[in-house]
Order: C-alpha cells, then sequence, then structure tokens
C-alpha cells in the first residue's frame, strides 16, 4: 500500500485515482500521519434493470408530487 502526503495527493489526484481505478490502496498523510485512504471501488451489486425500473416506480407511488409540477421543484432547487 502506498503512502502519500496531502500535497502530493492534491498535486497528483487523478494518477492516484488511476492507480485506485486498478486496485492499489493509497494512504494520505498529513504531517506524517495517516488521515485518509484512497480505495479502490467494490463492484455494485447487480440489478437488473426491469427491478430497477419497479423500485423507481414504487418510489414514485409512494412519494407523489401533490401538483408540483417537476420543472417547480427543479427551478426551487437551483434557488439555492
Amino acid at each position: 500500500m502506498a503512502e502519500v502526503s496531502a500535497y502530493q495527493a492534491k498535486t497528483h489526484f487523478s494518477q492516484l485515482l488511476a492507480r485506485a481505478e486498478k486496485g492499489e490502496r493509497v494512504v494520505i498523510t498529513k504531517h506524517g500521519r495517516a488521515v485518509a485512504q484512497l480505495v479502490p471501488m467494490e463492484p455494485a451489486a447487480g440489478m437488473s434493470r426491469d427491478e430497477a425500473i419497479r423500485r423507481l416506480r414504487a418510489f414514485r407511488d409512494k412519494h407523489p408530487l401533490r401538483g408540483l409540477a417537476v420543472r417547480e421543484l427543479i427551478d426551487e432547487g437551483r434557488k439555492w
């Protein structure tokens, strides 16, 4: 497992991401003390397209918009 300083991590972040993508774990240190670890993502649990659609529809049915338009929600979110 590689160790890099916070400064090096900031400077070479894209390279560290590429290393993590290949499966390498990288410890990030601050003043010589380990503070974080960059690790590769585990493969997502497989979900079929049909199952994803079914779950989205179930969520939609449980959370009605009660007269709100999606456009209104988008515009409201942009105000923040």
